[in-house]
């Protein structure tokens, strides 16, 4: 079993090339059938000028897990997944460290899935509570 999850995580890890989430150093490190972990780096790439941590970065983590969620609990030959609302509750601000995504499904439907995301730091603190909402669409 474990040999399996370590396959899926390379498999998944591999999808970053070229994207924004390679970019910002998101790596997926555990998965199970209703969740999904990712860490994230701080670094001068993911802050605001005045040296915090840029909401948009936490919301691009948040999305990033959550929709690769959905994927993992859907069909991919057969549909789409897309984000079609995303919020953010910012709770504590940080300068630098690493940042931990649990994304787990709350809802589980044919057409909809809700995902919520705790955006942590190494010590478990929350940093930001994410919500989002993916649709998911038949290919044609």
């Amino acid at each position: 079993m474990q040999k399996k999850i370590q396959k899926l995580l390379f498999e998944l890890n591999k999808l970053r090339k070229n994207t924004l989430m390679n970019t910002l150093g998101i790596k997926y490190i555990f998965v199970g059938k209703n969740f999904l972990v990712a860490k994230m780096p701080i670094n001068k790439k993911v802050l605001q000028p005045s040296g915090f941590l840029h909401g948009g970065a936490t919301i691009s983590l948040a999305e990033s897990v959550g929709c690769l969620l959905s994927t993992l609990n859907t069909n991919k030959e057969d549909f789409n997944i897309f984000n079609i609302e995303i919020s953010a509750n910012h709770i504590r601000s940080i300068k630098k460290g690493i940042l931990f995504a649990n994304a787990k499904i709350v809802h589980k439907g044919k057409t909809l899935h809700l995902i919520q995301i705790k955006i942590s730091n190494k010590n478990k603190d929350i940093i930001s509570l994410c919500k989002m909402t993916n649709i998911i669409i038949p290919r044609k």
